[in-house]
């Protein structure tokens, strides 16, 4: 837990042999900042185990997922702590959470996770909430920007997970041209723009989108300087450094992983004049739905996709322009900007609430 100031804690549940303590600490203050900054009511934590979840069974998995769940047992409640999915976690292990919670008290408990299949409880537009966040900020800074028509904006998507996929998906649908995506085999590009479907079909078949007919190959390290005017880096931490910075030809630049722009080169853009909205607001969307599911799961009544997006997208749309607001009224960029925006809601309740004992 980094925070209870605001609400219960909220994080994600990592499992990966680069889990340590350092880290999950870190995570957790970021995931404060992050409800803040968006207005919901929760302060941040995260969770980890060491382990690579593709070397054990699947029986394997559910015992380790519930001897590490009943050790979380005195920590997480509805209204205390709500774990959710994060790096090598999924639905399935949000389900034998819940389900080890539940036989715990004597009955069942949804609102104890976030990310649970929909069948026992989980929200619909979870799965695509991230990557949809990451198109409606971009939208909002294209329009501050005056870049538009759609049609005349290229976009290059370094990630073609779950958060890259969704975004270039939506952004197609909306008719912008998808100029180049990558994945950990490689990258493809075509000028006149992919056909995401299509892409998305190969992908699923192959298991990733190098060798993608109908485009060029091109690398990672060379996706993020394709001539594009929205470069959105949704992968990995630390691809944006000052070696390559000086090269990206993109004039805005949204952040769908976390950390994926370093320090020195944020002074690059900064220095350039290109428009960098951060990670902290423009991932967000993901902890939005996830609000959203523990909402529903609290009043057992349920939402449609549609009103799901919607909120969404009130939710998304407030949240850039009031970023938007303190850059402009404090003269700083947009990252500085989210971060004092989040500081000052947390330390605004602190000190309303005041001091115990």
């Amino acid at each position: 837990h980094h925070s209870t100031v605001l609400g219960p804690s909220k994080g994600g549940l990592r499992y990966s042999l680069a889990v340590d303590l350092d880290e999950v600490r870190a995570l957790a203050m970021w995931m404060t900042w992050k409800c803040a900054l968006v207005g919901l009511p929760y302060g941040g934590a995260k969770g980890g185990v060491v382990v690579d979840p593709k070397s054990l069974t699947t029986p394997e998995l559910e015992r380790l997922t519930r001897r590490y769940a009943s050790e979380l047992l005195p920590l997480i409640s509805p209204h205390g702590d709500i774990p959710a999915p994060d790096m090598g976690t999924s639905p399935q292990v949000m389900a034998w959470i819940m389900d080890t919670y539940s036989m715990t008290v004597g009955y069942s408990v949804p609102a104890i996770v976030t990310g649970k299949p929909l069948n026992i409880g989980g929200s619909q537009g979870r799965n695509e909430a991230t990557g949809r966040g990451v198109i409606i900020i971009m939208e909002e800074a294209l329009q501050q920007l005056n870049m538009y028509p759609a049609n005349d904006v290229r976009v290059a998507i370094q990630g073609f997970g779950n958060v890259g996929s969704h975004a270039a998906a939506y952004a197609h649908s909306l008719g912008y041209k998808i100029v180049a995506v990558s994945d950990v085999t490689g990258g493809v590009y075509n000028a006149n723009g992919l056909d995401i479907d299509k892409v998305r079909a190969y992908v699923q078949e192959t298991g990733g989108v190098r060798g993608y007919p109908a485009a060029d190959y091109i690398t990672n390290e060379e996706l993020l300087t394709c001539d594009c005017e929205v470069l959105i880096p949704a992968a990995m931490e630390g691809q944006l450094t000052e070696h390559n910075a000086p090269h990206v030809r993109a004039k805005l630049i949204v952040e769908g992983a976390n950390g994926p722009t370093t320090p020195a080169a944020d002074d690059v853009f900064n220095d350039r004049g290109i428009h960098l909205v951060p990670d902290i607001l423009a991932n967000a969307g993901g902890v939005v739905v996830s609000y959203f599911e523990w909402v529903q799961d609290l009043q057992s009544f349920f939402w449609d996709v549609d009103e799901v997006y919607r909120q969404l997208e009130r939710i998304m749309r407030k949240s850039y322009y009031a970023t938007e607001n303190t850059a402009e009224s404090h003269n700083v960029d947009l990252r500085t900007a989210a971060q004092l925006t989040a500081i000052q809601r947390v330390a605004d309740a602190v000190k309303t609430r005041g001091f115990y004992p």
